[in-house]
């Protein structure tokens, strides 16, 4: 039986829904999106006859996907809780979805033979090492990756693991407990708000274009050479220096949990070789961009 699917977790999300559009432009393959949508939105879907959509949690996937298991070719699994100082506030939602959702993909696929693309994060790397134990969410992806690491030395497992650095760009979370830095700089500009920055304001950030980000996935999967990837950009910026290139008011907010200095990798705590991307798409272009549109707007 021919395996054309392609599942993606978190398909509804920021990354999955770009992720789905650059798989269709550029696979034949058949799409399934399986999202709770804790953070996905059905705005985000993409309307075409070879993407359908599950609402469901990933913790159930063998259930949900049974019936598709032997015809699935490949999960992209970045249907995760993917915020650092919202995983003490929500720790048991981030255990759920981070370790024993994520758990239930990899036995999925580990039984059913199917290639694993797996979101990974520069904080639980950042630091030396030093930064996984920082917040439950950066705990929770270490765990996953050591688990992943054994998997393949016990079972052969089949995967390639992608570390994602504060992704931005089209369809990004402006507001809520799940919006992204740029996202929310951006929502407080079009309210013509202060900008909130985290003291003291110096912690340094790399930032990804969603269209480098996607794009480096897909090579990943294409290439299938079972390696860990970083897809990032090659300037690291202090976020109250990304915020002022808004040329709006700033607004100091008291220092969180689980808040790093940087976020750029110093050295690696695995024996694998992280095979470094660097996007094409520069920040500062995509905010100057960004406000002219808007100030023709207003």
């Amino acid at each position: 039986m021919k395996r054309n699917i392609i599942v993606i977790t978190g398909g509804a999300g920021f990354v999955g829904s770009n992720l789905i559009s650059l798989l269709l432009k550029k696979t034949n393959h058949k799409i399934v999106s399986l999202d709770n949508y804790s953070s996905g939105y059905r705005k985000n879907h993409v309307k075409n006859s070879k993407v359908k959509y599950i609402n469901g949690d990933t913790k159930n996937i063998s259930l949900i996907l049974n019936r598709y298991k032997k015809k699935i070719h490949s999960i992209f699994h970045f249907g995760e809780f993917s915020r650092i100082y919202q995983s003490f506030l929500k720790f048991n939602e981030c255990i759920e979805s981070n370790s024993i959702g994520s758990h239930a993909v990899f036995n999925f696929c580990l039984k059913n033979k199917i290639k694993l693309i797996y979101s990974a994060t520069s904080a639980s790397l950042g630091n030396s090492g030093k930064d996984k134990n920082l917040s439950p969410y950066a705990f929770s992806k270490s765990k996953n990756l050591e688990l992943l690491e054994n998997l393949k030395k016990w079972f052969k497992m089949n995967f390639e693991i992608i570390y994602f650095y504060n992704v931005y760009g089209p369809k990004q979370i402006r507001v809520g407990s799940m919006a992204t830095v740029i996202g929310i700089f951006e929502n407080y500009f079009l309210r013509k708000k202060p900008l909130p920055v985290v003291k003291p304001g110096n912690q340094s950030r790399r930032f990804t274009h969603i269209d480098d980000t996607v794009e480096a996935c897909f090579n990943a999967w294409k290439k299938n050479k079972c390696r860990h990837y970083s897809i990032t950009n090659k300037i690291d910026y202090k976020i109250i220096d990304v915020a002022k290139m808004f040329n709006s008011r700033i607004k100091l907010l008291p220092p969180r949990k689980g808040e790093r200095f940087a976020s750029a990798m110093t050295s690696m705590n695995l024996s694998n070789k992280v095979y470094r991307i660097y996007g094409k798409k520069m920040l500062k272009i995509y905010i100057k961009n960004f406000i002219k549109i808007h100030k023709k707007v207003t």
